[in-house]
């Protein structure tokens, strides 16, 4: 496939590679047997060590035979792209004290900054310069001269391959890059997923309102099929508004974000939605000869957007003729209501 080996332009030559521990290696490939809570428990876990090594292992590949400086925290700049939606304080803190007794244990990736001399932008590692610069410290880190294509498929793996990154936050990360004109083959490589994954993924993040998931949160414990499931009550325009009057209240923005995700699911599920509500059922295209209009409501505004030669000089008509329209509205309405 065109992912394969994806990184080979980015890591050092294969011979300065550390050779990979045999040990480690059937570590990866063993297959559990359990069954039942115990079966599920060990597996799990196996799982997430996994993932943590891997993302080391990348770490490792991209910084390997590098000479490691140091940069000051007015020398570093974030990623173009984010890649999560936010840090649990509490496992920050962890970080900020293992780095006060430790110091940095790995070297973050940077490249030179594509606008600003002397500036350096983060591929990954961003929790640990953030980390150092409250402790005020240096940041111990690896410059590398990186495309804008391997910038975020830098990031994108070390990211990916790590457990603590939610569905959600790789989906928001693949609409970013999609969004930035990045192609599939790139967006595939930098989360390391297949064409099928990606799309579900880019599914779920162009059809709930960004303001939706931003109120929820990365909720980790809630997987693909789940935000897939929700997303499809967004085909529902009026639920955007719903969704993100429910996500304001206090008493559900005082919970977790996998709770969060299980209230507004469950609030847009019920069938109970009042009328008033609901969407106008409206053609979604009108078109007549020169004149095509597309047409949206969502139960609070009314959108009507002209195209084509004739669009200006009609839509004008339309502006000058609003009164009396709107009086023919208001008479037809009287009419069918008997007043």
């Amino acid at each position: 496939m065109a992912r394969k080996n994806v990184l080979s332009n980015l890591m050092a030559p294969a011979e300065k590679l550390t050779p990979v521990n045999p040990v480690e290696e059937h570590r990866q490939h063993v297959t559990y047997k359990g069954i039942g809570a115990l079966g599920a428990v060990t597996r799990s876990i196996d799982a997430l060590a996994a993932k943590a090594d891997a993302a080391k292992e990348i770490e490792a590949k991209l910084t390997a035979g590098e000479v490691v400086i140091e940069l000051e925290a007015d020398q570093i700049e974030d990623s173009f792209i984010s890649d999560r939606l936010a840090h649990s304080d509490q496992q920050f803190q962890e970080l900020v004290e293992a780095m006060r007794v430790r110091g940095q244990d790995s070297p973050i990736l940077v490249r030179p900054h594509p606008t600003r001399q002397g500036v350096y932008q983060i591929a990954f590692g961003h929790r640990r310069a953030k980390a150092a610069r409250l402790l005020g410290r240096p940041v111990r880190a690896v410059v590398r001269a990186l495309s804008d294509r391997d910038h975020v498929i830098a990031q994108g793996q070390e990211n990916s391959a790590r457990a603590d990154l939610s569905f959600l936050e790789r989906a928001t990360f693949a609409g970013e890059l999609e969004a930035r004109g990045f192609d599939r083959e790139t967006i595939m490589a930098a989360l390391s997923a297949d064409k099928t994954t990606v799309s579900k993924m880019l599914s779920v993040v162009n059809r709930i309102p960004k303001a939706v998931r931003a109120g929820i949160g990365p909720a980790l414990a809630i997987g693909r099929d789940r935000w897939h499931e929700l997303a499809t009550r967004f085909d529902e325009p009026a639920n955007e508004d719903r969704a993100v009057e429910f996500l304001a209240r206090d008493r559900v923005k005082a919970r977790s974000p996998e709770e969060r995700f299980n209230l507004v699911s469950s609030f847009l599920s019920k069938s109970d939605v009042p009328m008033a509500v609901r969407r106008p059922v409206v053609p979604a295209i009108w078109e007549r000869r020169n004149v095509k209009a597309s047409i949206k409501a969502n139960g609070r505004q009314y959108t009507i957007a002209l195209k084509a030669a004739e669009a200006a000089s009609f839509g004008a008509y339309i502006t000058r003729n609003l009164d009396r329209l709107y009086e023919a509205y208001r008479a037809e309405s009287k009419d069918k209501s008997g007043d």
